[in-house]
């Protein structure tokens, strides 16, 4: 007896002998495996501070653990280029900050498109950057800073995080600002700089506050302004950059996650959702105010995806008026 095998036949058949399951037993649901969170800094930094907190919260809010690892280099284009190839699953995804749109304007070339390599989840959180200088350097404020600097061009070096980065073009647009010429010293993170900062090998930096904000307030560093539109009630004396008398340096610095693109809607919802209901507690929402910071968590994936339009553009232009280039 022969038997006609049609598409269905064959289908049952394996079915029957456990060879095929149905699509619904394929599928597991999200999260099953733990999570990577690729943040492009070194640890101790800023973006790594938030990426810690958030992680923590989100593992109990998802039921799956979630790790940060960190990937720092070439003004974070080096891990943000293992967000943009890892597999769009869920199971990578990457906290990034300004500096995402800032690369692209000063580095000749990166290995990915800032925007369309991505999948924009949302953004966490955002806040300003302080001026800070050792305690034992001689300015008391930005006006005598910038007296220093114009006594002596380029003799006064300021730390950055790496060539590119927020901090990089925070202090040149300062520098542009101001009309002073001052040297720029990258470092491989936040931290090493914060540390030959604080240990009087270089004398000033433009700071995350989370990782300065304790400095300042037990006087191991100076904070002589806040960039930024307003104060921070955690320094409530210490005036803006624009109160201070530098015209137009009004730039804050962001946060966010996102993931690779191609990566399912589905996936990114529940990774959206869980951030906005783990960033709406109340202890969550003050260790952010006290770190300097603000919770800002978007409506929509969309919405984040926007604001990066919007901020691609806008460092674009700041970028440019800076003369900010990385070889």
């Amino acid at each position: 007896m022969k038997i006609k095998w049609t598409r269905n036949l064959i289908v049952t058949a394996l079915l029957s002998f456990g060879m095929l399951q149905p699509a619904s037993a394929q599928t597991e649901p999200y999260p099953s495996q733990p999570i990577k969170m690729v943040v492009p800094f070194a640890a101790g930094g800023y973006a790594d501070v938030v990426a810690r907190m958030v992680s923590d919260k989100l593992s109990k809010a998802l039921g799956e653990t979630v790790f940060v690892f960190n990937k720092p280099g070439a003004g974070s284009t080096i891990g943000t280029d293992m967000i943009a190839k890892a597999k769009p699953d869920g199971y990578t995804i990457g906290m990034i900050s300004t500096t995402h749109v800032i690369s692209p304007w000063v580095y000749k070339s990166i290995p990915y498109d800032a925007l369309k390599d991505f999948e924009a989840i949302t953004q966490v959180v955002d806040g300003p950057y302080v001026l800070v200088v050792n305690k034992d350097f001689p300015a008391k404020s930005v006006k005598e800073l910038i007296a220093m600097a114009k006594a002596k061009p380029t003799v006064i070096n300021y730390a950055s995080s790496g060539n590119g980065s927020t901090q990089h073009l925070f202090a040149a647009l300062f520098a542009q600002l101001a009309g002073i010429e001052l040297t720029h010293v990258p470092y491989k993170g936040s931290g090493q700089a914060l540390t030959d900062l604080l240990g009087g090998l270089i004398p000033m930096s433009f700071a995350g506050m989370p990782q300065t904000i304790q400095h300042i307030k037990e006087g191991r560093l100076r904070a002589l302004a806040i960039t930024g539109n307003e104060r921070i009630k955690e320094l409530p004396d210490v005036p803006t950059m624009e109160e201070a008398g530098v015209i137009g340096h009004k730039v804050t610095t962001w946060l966010g996650l996102v993931a690779p693109a191609g990566t399912p809607k589905n996936v990114i919802d529940k990774l959206r959702t869980a951030t906005t209901e783990v960033l709406a507690a109340p202890d969550a929402i003050e260790s952010i105010e006290k770190a300097g910071l603000k919770v800002h968590v978007s409506k929509t994936a969309d919405d984040f995806h926007k604001m990066l339009l919007s901020e691609y553009d806008d460092w674009g232009a700041v970028a440019k008026k800076a003369g900010a280039k990385v070889n």
